[in-house]
């Protein structure tokens, strides 16, 4: 039996993939951290894609590069990851949620399930509209303390034993989360069956950031209005809830670029992806623009001494063991 590839297989497999390699890289660091806080003597590399996961010592990198032209020495590879995502978003919508970021995934499994148990909503504009502005209120939040920081402070603390291992914090939350962390989680899933996406619709200032960014973009959603039959299928499917037969381009900050609403549309030719309102494009190509953000970015890094940390192996030892 021929399986045509759709808008919605090709997303799930692209977050499969991903997320399956955050997995791995998890397992790699849990052998790094055993070596390094002295737990094992075998050496076992830091895998730098665990630091994509630390997004506020890489906006503390960003704001030193920006300022110094100096790439941060502690957590190189989460300053590419950030800088890539940033461009990720730039060009191909929030393809960073829609395909890559494995909370997304989460997210978005559990969008799936809310709609086949008669749930995931989306909440009243009255109601909507103000918790849309949660996340940009913590985004406004990260920003100010980031950026209000003077040079020396945010050097101290970027070059500090808090943030040099700030991912083992991060693995010891993942392996051994308290119980108050268990409750909050276990809400969290329970809103995003009943919600549409709710941590990624309202709390999420990460994904807040990629969606003011990917405002300014070229690509978009296009709607041919002459054809359109207001049939509400787009919206009904899109996991933002995005008004889409309301538009002629889409360029909510909502979107991530999973088409969607391109693949439940009736109408062939009604909706599609367009650059610059103009140029059609496959709908294919936010997720596979994401993967040709990363991968080249990661090659670079790799090469030019800005994925490895060239910090002495002794002073490693040295920081994790007193974590």
């Amino acid at each position: 039996m021929k399986i045509t590839l759709s808008p919605s297989r090709f997303r799930l497999a692209v977050q499969a993939a991903f997320t399956l390699f955050c997995l791995y890289a998890g397992y790699r660091f849990i052998g790094f951290v055993a070596w390094a806080s002295g737990r094992s003597e075998t050496f076992v590399p830091k895998p730098g894609s665990v630091e994509g996961f630390l997004p506020i010592s890489a906006l503390m990198g960003f704001r030193q590069l920006l300022e110094t032209g100096r790439w941060d020495p502690v957590h190189p590879a989460g300053l590419t990851i950030f800088l890539a995502v940033l461009t990720m978003a730039l060009l191909f919508r929030k393809g960073f949620c829609g395909y890559v970021c494995p909370v997304g995934f989460l997210s978005s499994l559990l969008e799936r399930t809310g709609r086949r148990l008669g749930l995931a909503v989306i909440p009243p504009r009255w109601l909507d509209l103000p918790l849309h502005g949660v996340k940009y209120l913590l985004l406004a939040g990260f920003c100010i303390a980031v950026f209000s920081m003077d040079p020396r402070s945010l050097r101290a603390f970027i070059t500090g034993p808090y943030n040099m291992v700030a991912d083992a914090g991060m693995l010891a939350f993942f392996l051994h989360p308290s119980a108050l962390a268990l409750a909050v989680i276990g809400l969290l899933a329970v809103a995003s069956l009943a919600v549409r996406n709710f941590w990624c619709r309202y709390l999420c200032p990460y994904g807040a950031l990629l969606g003011l960014i990917a405002w300014f973009g070229p690509t978009a959603v296009q709607r041919n209005a002459d054809i359109c039959v207001h049939c509400g299928a787009c919206r009904r499917q899109c996991p933002s809830g995005i008004d889409v037969q309301g538009k002629t381009v889409v360029r909510s900050p909502e979107c991530i670029g999973c088409g969607r609403c391109v693949e439940t549309c009736p109408v062939e030719g009604c909706l599609s992806f367009s650059v610059l309102g103009k140029k059609r494009i496959h709908w294919a190509v936010a997720g596979a623009g994401a993967v040709a953000v990363l991968l080249p970015a990661w090659l670079w890094a790799s090469s030019t001494g800005h994925w490895d940390s060239a910090l002495p192996a002794a002073m490693v030892r040295r920081f994790y063991s007193a974590f």
